[in-house]
């Protein structure tokens, strides 16, 4: 009797222990996270999370004005610079016009006043930055308890520069969650990115381009190159001079960086030339469905074999101009199927009894559901990502940044449409809605897109904490860098070679030529003499 006793008291000692054994064992780290507000920062939240169930240890940094970034929480602690205004106030003023000027058609002239002025509101976001940088440099005590404190890691998003500029002035190695930089797409700041195929972001362009559309490819390039030497890296520059010894540059800053997180995959994007430091880790937000609430459960299942449309333009649009919401409401009125619309603003006259208008929308448990058919969507990131996920397909109405360029990935692999702001009436809009949900086709591809993205040896949350973890262990990841970033301009693309190589066979032809006319001079000499 007490031989089974013991016996099963070791059993049970087994199965408590045995987890421990196979689960390998992390000491916590010391992260301090510089992020970007809005919804940069809900992705950054989901690796916050993920990195405090592990035993990491967390310091976020936000400013007093921050709209997402709370001050308490039980995930990290935080140190809150203050800010007198706040960013959202000048975006709101640029998108209000830039809807406007969408909608009255933009000619040549407004194009390049919308690019002035969306120019100028990022010029205005990152000095913004760099004096709430400034305030941390000349806040000797925060300083010194950011040096005592000796951080394992920097994480910071360089959507803003002043996380990268913290991290070299700390001496800590950084990982980068990332897809934008201050002047565009962040891998064409470190891999090569052959203009010849490689869009650059705001050209509206695909990876198989004529030679007039190679011609604008280049005329936006030189938008984003005029953008960081004049407009984004001066204010950079500056700080970085007064504080960093010997000086820098946010370009040289994140080509040091140890790690790119880069929140993309080639299952969505264009291929393309990449680094061995870049991580694609495009989708990591995404997770199961959640069971709904039982009022919206209810309400997706009561539409039957119809299935439901949901709608929703993100973060920074609660509402559209009152005259296309209107239109839009009238067409959703007229579908069999129910419909579920993010709406903050007029409520549309046109509204029929199957559509149900809410402030919020849990939009990852819904895209999971078996019911939903299409989501028509503005084109941000994380909705186009989630879309992939479910395999969902999707009816586009790009506003603006980075919007219609992620559409466009998924129009070109027949797995979403484009209907232009400017071109949205109650006709374009209900042929569209009903391409996308009576061709199969559009399901089928965004289906495959689905099987691709989620058949991967490791998930890409997983993925991104072991790379973070990585740093963590071995003190950097220096070793994954190239030399380029160390290298001038006229080195890096052989300028220096080729130039010596040109002098070379000039005076190799030269020489030539010289010996030849010598020769056939002296043998002309000769015969004269001779006769």
């Amino acid at each position: 009797m007490a031989s089974h006793s013991a016996c099963g008291i070791y059993t049970c000692f087994s199965i408590v222990l045995m987890p421990l054994l196979i689960t390998p064992l992390c000491d916590g780290g010391k992260v301090l996270v510089f992020p970007v507000d809005g919804s940069h920062w809900i992705n950054m939240k989901i690796m916050i999370e993920e990195l405090h169930a592990r035993g990491h240890s967390i310091k976020v940094i936000r400013p007093s004005t921050s709209w997402y970034i709370k001050e308490e929480s039980p995930l990290y602690d935080s140190i809150t610079i203050p800010e007198n205004i706040a960013l959202q106030n000048f975006l709101q003023i640029f998108l209000d016009d830039y809807i406007k000027a969408q909608r009255e058609g933009v000619s040549s002239f407004t194009f390049l006043k919308l690019t002035w002025q969306f120019l100028s509101m990022l010029s205005v976001a990152h000095s913004m930055n760099c004096d709430m940088l400034a305030q941390i440099f000349h806040d000797e005590s925060l300083i010194q308890s950011l040096l005592d404190a000796q951080y394992d890691l920097v994480l910071t998003d360089p959507a803003i520069s002043t996380g990268i500029v913290l991290a070299k002035y700390l001496n800590i190695p950084t990982v980068l969650n990332v897809r934008w930089i201050s002047s565009g797409d962040g891998l064409f700041a470190i891999a090569p990115s052959p203009l010849s195929y490689v869009p650059v972001p705001g050209s509206g362009l695909t990876d198989n381009m004529s030679f007039m559309e190679r011609l604008k490819n280049m005329f936006f390039y030189s938008l984003v190159v005029f953008q960081e030497r004049f407009m984004v890296g001066p204010c950079y520059k500056a700080i970085c001079h007064k504080h960093i010894q010997g000086g820098c540059d946010t370009i040289s800053l994140l080509q040091e960086a140890d790690i790119w997180l880069f929140r993309s995959d080639f299952v969505f994007d264009f291929p393309r030339p990449t680094m061995p430091n870049v991580v694609y880790i495009g989708g990591f937000q995404c997770k199961p469905a959640q069971p709904l609430l039982p009022d919206l459960e209810d309400f997706v299942e009561s539409a039957g074999e119809h299935g439901v449309i949901i709608m929703t333009l993100g973060t920074y649009v609660k509402a559209l101009p009152n005259d296309i919401a209107e239109e839009i409401a009238s067409v959703f009125a007229k579908m069999p199927q129910k419909v579920i619309w993010r709406h903050i603003g007029q409520r549309p006259s046109t509204l029929g009894n199957n559509t149900l208008i809410v402030d919020w929308m849990p939009q990852k448990d819904l895209l999971g559901h078996p019911q939903i058919k299409v989501f028509v969507a503005h084109g941000g990131t994380n909705g186009v990502q989630e879309a992939i996920y479910h395999g969902v397909p999707v009816l586009g109405i790009p506003l603006f940044f980075d919007q219609f360029d992620n559409l466009l990935r998924l129009q070109e692999r027949g797995a979403g449409k484009i209907i232009n702001l400017a071109d949205v009436n109650s006709h374009s809009f209900d042929q569209g809605l009903k391409e996308v949900l009576h061709q199969d086709s559009y399901r089928h591809n965004m289906q495959r897109l689905s099987r691709l993205h989620r058949d991967q040896p490791i998930a890409p949350l997983d993925h991104a904490i072991f790379w973070m973890e990585y740093v963590m262990r071995h003190k950097g990841a220096a070793h994954l860098r190239t030399e380029a970033y160390r290298m001038p301009w006229y080195i890096y693309y052989s300028i220096d070679v080729l130039v010596t190589l040109l002098v070379a066979v000039t005076f190799f032809v030269l020489s030539t030529f010289i010996m030849f006319r010598f020769l056939c001079c002296r043998g002309r000499t000769s015969k004269v003499k001779q006769h």
